[in-house]
């Protein structure tokens, strides 16, 4: 039940196309506010990677502080509000580089990949008939339903042991020869957010290492940058962070 926006990025889209603009009325002889696409609560930014890096800053605000700001004056975004954004990992001709800086307010990265053969049987079943599937969905929660949830995540207790754990893997993607640029503070809060949320869907108020452990990747590996060294020896980011992630001390507590 959360309104939904769209923005398909290409080289001419402005920074004002995404936050909006002020345009000044004759009659009242003032300057009025017009929304931009992030004023809404899900932000799809299609194949993002299209767009100039000066229109992909635009978002840097928006995803750290949840808000915008045009001419001086700052506009709240409604909640809840992600941004959501898609990535061509084969045709890289007229697309722009993220900048390490906005990869960072990324709270994950996930690889869709293709589905298994069962997977594709199933869709094209719910393909072959006359009604089209999206037709038959119907919202299942709304937005005051998913700001509660995000509430409840953060009540999910973290100990002193997981907190250093978590805190013990940053420091050590930021000192191997492998990584030129490792995790971040950002980072290792996203990690403990993201580790609270996995705990809450497994019944748990509590976090244990395996939940770490479990999302570790895809919350930092997109943040990285592969040394020189890790490249020639054709690394990834995901197998650069799984030497780092093995060689941390995880936390046992004997009873």
């Amino acid at each position: 039940g959360l309104r939904y926006g769209r923005i398909q990025f290409t080289p001419d889209v402005l920074p004002s196309d995404i936050v909006g603009f002020s345009i000044y009325r004759k009659e009242s002889g003032t300057f009025v506010y017009q929304p931009g696409a992030v004023m809404t609560n899900l932000l799809l930014a299609d194949e993002i990677n299209r767009t100039s890096s000066k229109t992909q800053a635009a978002l840097l605000e928006v995803m750290e502080e949840r808000q915008v700001t045009v001419d001086g004056v700052t506009y709240p975004l409604a909640r809840p509000f992600m941004v959501l954004a898609t990535q061509n990992p084969v045709d890289f001709v007229g697309t722009y580089p993220l900048p390490e800086a906005q990869m960072d307010r990324f709270f994950m990265r996930v690889s869709i990949g293709y589905p298994s053969l069962q997977d594709e049987m199933d869709i094209l079943d719910r393909y072959c008939g006359e009604q089209k599937p999206m037709e038959s969905v119907v919202p299942v929660c709304s937005a005051e339903d998913v700001i509660a949830m995000q509430q409840a995540v953060k009540t999910v207790y973290c100990s002193k042991e997981v907190r250093a754990y978590i805190a013990a893997i940053c420091a050590a993607t930021r000192n191997t020869p492998l990584l030129s640029l490792g995790a971040s503070t950002r980072a290792a809060i996203a990690l403990i957010h993201a580790a609270q949320a996995n705990a809450m869907l497994c019944g748990r108020d509590y976090i244990i290492p395996e939940d770490v452990q479990h999302l570790a990747p895809s919350v930092l590996c997109h943040r990285f940058v592969l040394s020189a060294e890790a490249r020639m020896r054709g690394y990834t980011n995901e197998q650069a962070f799984a030497e780092v992630l093995s060689a941390v001390r995880i936390p046992v507590r004997l009873k």
